[in-house]
């Protein structure tokens, strides 16, 4: 009888596992696939290599019609902010909220095209990122606007007219 108790037992024991070897085998030969769900147009792609090849230098074609939509860009982004003639005076600022740096300051200024773009894409500072709100064509229309508005001192040029 004890023999027998003895038997059981050690057969009890040698046949309980963790079952550990099991289940790591499956989990490393099961991959997870996404299933494809096609974009709808319009959709801003979030993916590093559309947005690089959006953002590539040199950008765009400068034509008075990137700066008028770069204008317009400016006035629903970015001026709540940076004010309208880019000076870091704009409605927050009423409010509260610390000043952005200015683009007429000699820093700032000595920023290329697309390195405004970049700032747009990443944030900087206490600057967020609008890469989620803002079209990466229509970040470099508000760069090359920026640019037109720091050559100009500041003045925003008003819809419809051709710079000097």
């Amino acid at each position: 009888m004890r023999l027998a108790v003895v038997m059981i037992g050690l057969s009890l024991l040698t046949s309980c596992d963790t079952g550990t070897e099991q289940r790591d085998e499956v989990a490393s030969t099961r991959t997870v696939q996404r299933p494809y769900v096609p974009v709808p147009p319009g959709v801003i792609p979030r993916g590093t290599a559309a947005q690089e090849a959006a953002l590539a230098a040199p950008g765009p074609q400068v034509t008075p019609g990137l700066i008028a939509r770069g204008e317009e860009r400016f006035r629903a982004f970015c001026s709540p902010c940076h004010g309208l003639s880019g000076r870091g005076d704009g409605t927050v600022v009423s409010r509260g909220f610390p000043p952005p740096p200015s683009y007429h300051e000699e820093r700032v200024k000595a920023l290329s095209a697309e390195q405004i773009a970049t700032v747009i894409t990443e944030g900087r500072g206490r600057m967020f990122s609008y890469a989620d709100r803002v079209l990466p064509e229509d970040r470099w229309a508000i760069a090359h606007y920026v640019k037109q508005l720091q050559a100009e001192g500041g003045t925003p040029m008003r819809q419809g007219e051709a710079s000097p």
